[in-house]
């Protein structure tokens, strides 16, 4: 609500025609009012003194006469002493008197009471000197003869006339005042009776402003609240639309990166897998005519002992046998040939090893022996784990239980291990430099593991290494994608986080790691025995640590 624009300026020229009728009105009064007051508090202040004055006057007057006619009876010069004393006095007030009311002292009344006061202070200045002379009987006659008493009457009706001279002047003066203020308060009422009925009309127009103000305050405050709310509405939805952009963008990373890692896993898979194939070929085909060879070996050393019994005596031969040892080579051939038959076979098993651990041909789940996966995974790591230039070996201690075949995903629990040792093997090679560099004892390095069957129904896979073991804070981070603790170029930082989706998310089981700096770190895994066929695959972001 808003007042009209004719009302507005009807009004505003009302209020400033009221406001400047009452400084016209009001300043001159308040002037003039200002004026008197000031005059009559200077009257005021004039007339206090002025009689202050006239009794100090009176009285030292009467003083003086006092002490002369006392030292003329007595004859003790203390007396004049007094007069002297007080005498000053009295002319200081004479002349502060004349300043304050100098047309008092200027009439003819005026003249004769200062040659009465002369003529008195003459008088009292012989009978001073004739007391001196011993003369106090003159003295006293001149203090109470009829010249001194004319003189002194003359003088007091003087004071006493010029006292109520100055009463009635100042009389005057307040009369007049009294009259100024009355026709000022007459003027303030007429004033007030003209301007209280505009100041009403204005008090009333500012009522209504206000309340239009108000009004419109109100609506304005409404309208603020709502696009506010509109605001804070569109922001909120803003702020969702980008998180939600940015979960999808980091899944997308994670996913991009897992799909790379995923590839280099079955890269290696497929690598392994051409290996064992590419090898298998040869060593099949060594072991299969090693048998071959034996058999024909035994046969022709029995047909050398046989030609030896029966054709001992040509000496060709006899030097001939002398030359090559012949009794060390059928002694030694049944010896090489047993090596090479066994070095066949761990051909064979390191094959066998190598291709359980890409598991190619095992996508699905399938019931599986743990302990091949564990044993192929360091088989893999088998050159990192050796003594080299500098780094002792690292000790592998296996604390196998009694487990049945597991039901699970095989390649990707190979995944997972091979993590777990790659992290204990750098987390060894760290704490082993640390000690070259003096800063701790001699260290050996080792890696327990350790599995076991718990509530029939979960196995425990437990890695544990005796490195320098992490803080509290990168444990609390320990599975986030891409966190890592080491140099840029060594690490993606999706090592654990992988091996937790692989653990938790597809084998329903949990991953935990137990650590503390300077006591080495453990991985424990607990995967169920059996899995059920309806698994849920979970983001990184929804898993509960």
């Amino acid at each position: 609500m808003h007042l009209p624009y004719k009302v507005r300026f009807v009004a505003s020229q009302l209020v400033t025609v009221t406001v400047l009728l009452t400084l016209l009105l009001f300043l001159p009064q308040i002037w003039l009012n200002w004026q008197a007051y000031y005059n009559f508090n200077s009257i005021t202040k004039h007339e206090f003194k002025l009689q202050t004055l006239s009794d100090e006057i009176t009285y030292l007057d009467e003083v003086l006469t006092m002490s002369a006619r006392m030292n003329a009876a007595t004859g003790n010069s203390t007396w004049e002493e007094r007069y002297r004393q007080f005498e000053p006095k009295l002319d200081i007030a004479i002349k502060e008197s004349i300043k304050l009311a100098p047309q008092a002292y200027k009439n003819e009344d005026a003249k004769k009471i200062d040659v009465a006061n002369q003529r008195l202070v003459t008088m009292e200045y012989e009978s001073f000197e004739l007391v001196k002379k011993n003369h106090k009987d003159t003295a006293q006659l001149l203090l109470s003869n009829r010249e001194y008493e004319t003189q002194k009457q003359i003088y007091a009706d003087g004071v006493a006339k010029r006292n109520r001279n100055i009463s009635l002047e100042l009389q005057q003066k307040v009369d007049e005042y009294y009259k100024r203020i009355f026709w000022a308060v007459l003027e303030s009422i007429i004033s007030l009776t003209m301007l209280i009925p505009a100041w009403l009309l204005v008090l009333h127009l500012l009522q209504q402003y206000l309340k239009a103000k108000k009004i419109a305050q109100a609506a304005l405050e409404e309208a603020n609240c709502k696009l506010e709310m509109q605001v804070a509405e569109r922001t909120a939805k803003l702020k969702y639309k980008n998180f939600q952009l940015q979960q999808t963008l980091q899944k997308l990373q994670y996913t991009q990166v897992q799909l790379i890692q995923t590839e280099k896993m079955s890269s290696l898979g497929q690598l392994v897998a051409g290996v064992a194939h590419e090898i298998n070929n040869p060593v099949n085909f060594i072991s299969g005519n090693l048998l071959h060879v034996k058999e024909y070996s035994l046969q022709l050393l029995t047909l050398i002992k046989l030609y030896q019994q029966y054709c001992n005596y040509n000496p060709e031969i006899t030097s001939l046998i002398k030359k090559m040892d012949l009794e060390f080579i059928i002694d030694d051939m049944p010896k090489i040939l047993s090596s090479m038959a066994v070095g066949t076979e761990r051909i064979c098993e390191i094959v066998l090893t190598l291709r359980n651990f890409s598991r190619l041909d095992e996508a699905e789940m399938k019931p599986v022996d743990i302990h091949e996966g564990i044993n192929s995974t360091l088989l893999i790591l088998q050159h990192r784990l050796k003594e080299k230039h500098k780094q002792q070996e690292i000790a592998i201690i296996k604390d196998y239980g009694n487990l049945p075949l597991i039901e699970c995903y095989a390649g990707g629990l190979n995944q997972v291990f091979m993590n777990i040792f790659s992290n204990a093997i750098d987390a060894l090679y760290e704490r082993e430099a640390e000690c070259l560099k003096g800063e701790g004892k001699k260290h050996h390095s080792s890696i327990i593991v350790h599995t076991q069957i718990t509530n029939e129904e979960w196995v425990i896979i437990s890695i544990k290494d005796n490195g320098s073991g992490i803080t509290e804070e990168v444990k609390t981070r320990l599975f986030d994608p891409f966190f890592t603790t080491k140099p840029i170029g060594k690490g993606t930082g999706l090592g654990l986080s992988i091996s937790y989706q692989i653990i938790v998310d597809k084998h329903k089981g949990k991953i935990n790691c137990i650590s503390a700096p300077g006591k080495g770190t453990e991985f424990v895994i607990e995967i169920p025995i059996k899995q059920t066929r309806e698994v849920t695959i979970l983001t990184p972001d929804s898993r509960s640590k």
